[in-house]
């Protein structure tokens, strides 16, 4: 486990346990600087803490993208130096949007597979219920690039009402946003030629979903410290 002050408390066993991944994996990244080493305890025995289980969590959906080790170990050198485990997990948030709209039909024994983990059937309809899943005879209908975040979203402590209202405002925020940028782009390039504005959405679309990010990030991160305090949204803030 972690202490409220986030000092590293976990053994390399456990942290493996809580990741998903071998002891060897874990020693493997290390030796490979996809890790940053762990904290000495007593006894020179190394501690593992939150920042290590979110690094092993960008790894794996790095992986889920069919990144090779080689680009990850890439990736990861490109990223600014001392990030939190909070940063890591909004990092490992951007690169899952990026999965392709794609709905499989599996098996109920598939989709626990597809899962990581056995659901249960009140789990399942959870699913379903935020659009994730759709039953299909004695099938489902996976939406596969939302099944790890609706998964995510299980364990979450909120109700599910709670979740699915949140959905629907995200929906409905995202969608009037893109709207109006859409028409604003429409706009500034109507008396120019097809090719031009071709090229020039395709400039402009990862630009303006960084910038989207970013923007939602840190109006997140407002809202978190005038609700919380002062050390609420930044590296000290509880996920």
């Amino acid at each position: 486990m972690t202490t409220d002050a986030e000092q590293p408390t976990l053994t390399i066993d456990e942290l493996a346990a809580r990741a998903g991944v071998t002891v060897r994996t874990v020693r493997f990244y290390g030796t490979r600087g996809l890790l940053p080493p762990p904290a000495l305890g007593p006894r020179r025995v190394g501690r593992y803490g939150r920042e290590h289980l979110a690094r092993l969590a960008l790894i794996e959906e790095l992986q889920h993208q069919g990144m090779t080790l080689a680009a990850i170990e890439r990736h990861l050198r490109r990223l600014p130096p001392g990030l939190s485990a909070e940063d890591l997990a909004i990092h490992r948030a951007v690169v899952a949007s990026w999965a392709p709209e794609t709905v499989e039909r599996v098996t109920p024994e598939e989709l626990g597979r597809r899962a990581g983990r056995p659901l249960t059937g009140e789990e399942v309809e959870r699913l379903a219920a935020m659009g994730v899943a759709e039953r299909d005879g004695d099938a489902w209908r996976v939406d596969t690039g939302l099944l790890r975040l609706g998964v995510e979203l299980l364990d979450v402590p909120l109700s599910h009402q709670t979740i699915l209202a949140a959905r629907t405002a995200l929906l409905e925020h995202s969608r009037a946003a893109a709207q109006d940028l859409s028409r604003l782009l429409r706009e500034a390039v109507a008396e120019r030629d097809t090719r031009d504005v071709k090229s020039l959405s395709a400039h402009m679309q990862p630009l303006v979903v960084q910038a989207l990010l970013t923007t939602f990030q840190r109006s997140l991160r407002e809202e978190l410290r005038e609700w919380l305090g002062p050390d609420a949204g930044g590296d000290g803030a509880q996920g």
